[in-house]
């Protein structure tokens, strides 16, 4: 009859039809016969049944019993599914995908709902939503510190895309080498004659951030350069803004996000100065390829980091007993020199 939804068969519905336990059924499935001392013919009977039925062994159940499902979970606390090709977060993705694949894993994407206070969380009236899969990666800027330092102390499994620094828990994690990458950056522009270089930033920043502002620190240091550090907010980056920055004699910028370089890259352009032809700038972050100016940016081995992540994951799963959480810091890739150039004159 149409419109009537076919009930899901159970386990119960195969030990009816192949004429055995629901004990047997369960041995079977499970992979448990032989320990279990269950007939070969038995278990055939067994599986034709389930192939008939079309029965399909419950996720979840499995996982509130301890076994693995090869699920592995991807949980954000920001918004960034679904996705196209030129959003940030679609190589890590990738790269995710693509080495579940190859260790034949199944993903399932994990899209917390917002609570009253309009933030995201892990979990919902004290259960822990991701114990569905084996264990999680983790991905985005955002995060709940409570609720990683809780995954941490139940011991469930889960890898961060990005370093993070969790009070009272120790997390695993896969990152970009920033700091050295933004320390050579500044030794490059050092190299060409800059003595006075930029470095912009937000005023809402995470460890990341922070470890791009480190090397730009130690670059300077090595180079015996002054540090001119600019924190803005975004709404804040105006002409007058750009005159105070521009008349401090700065001949290169270092810029730690896109939304920033585009305003900036904007108000050059107005005053008719050109990059690197009367400034050098390099971005921090790899730059979408529309809606961002055209100028050298660090670029973050993003589909390494998934898939590292998910290798990771995989080694903790396959040995459960507790260990000290491990950490991976890649290297960025090499930089482009579009809008890196001596000083003017």
């Amino acid at each position: 009859m149409a419109g009537v939804r076919r009930r899901v068969p159970r386990q119960a519905d195969v030990a009816r039809l192949a004429g055995v336990s629901q004990a047997t059924v369960s041995a079977v499935i499970n992979g448990r016969a032989r320990e279990s001392g269950i007939p070969e013919q038995t278990v055939r009977r067994v599986e034709d049944a389930v192939r008939q039925l079309g029965y399909v062994a419950n996720a979840a159940a499995r996982s509130l019993k301890g076994k693995g499902n090869r699920l592995i979970g991807v949980h954000s606390f920001e918004s960034m599914f679904p996705i196209d090709q030129l959003d940030f977060y679609h190589e890590f993705l990738t790269g995710i995908e693509q080495q579940a694949v190859a260790d034949g894993y199944d993903l399932v994407l994990f899209a917390s709902t917002e609570s009253a206070d309009g933030r995201r969380h892990i979990y919902r009236d004290g259960t822990n939503r991701l114990a569905l899969a084996d264990g999680s990666v983790l991905i985005g800027v955002e995060h709940n510190a409570s609720d990683l330092a809780r995954l941490a102390g139940e011991g469930y499994p889960f890898v961060h895309i990005g370093r993070r620094t969790v009070p009272g828990a120790d997390i695993s994690w896969v990152s970009a080498d920033y700091a050295t990458a933004t320390a050579d950056i500044v030794a490059r522009l050092a190299g060409l004659g800059h003595r006075r270089i930029g470095y912009i930033t937000c005023a809402d920043r995470v460890d990341v951030h922070l470890d791009k502002e480190a090397g730009y620190r130690t670059g300077c240091a090595a180079a015996g350069l002054p540090e001119l550090m600019y924190v803005i907010d975004p709404g804040h980056v105006d002409d007058a803004w750009l005159d105070a920055v521009l008349a401090t004699g700065l001949t290169a910028l270092l810029l730690e996000g896109a939304e920033i370089a585009t305003l900036v890259a904007a108000l050059l352009d107005a005053r008719g100065l050109t990059v690197p032809g009367d400034l050098s700038a390099v971005v921090l972050v790899n730059l979408p390829a529309v809606g961002a100016p055209r100028w050298s940016s660090l670029r973050i081995p993003r589909n390494e980091m998934g898939r590292v992540a998910v290798k990771l994951l995989i080694d903790l799963l396959a040995d459960p007993a507790p260990a000290p959480a491990r950490h991976v810091l890649l290297p960025c890739e090499q930089l482009d020199d579009i809008t890196i150039g001596p000083p003017k004159g």
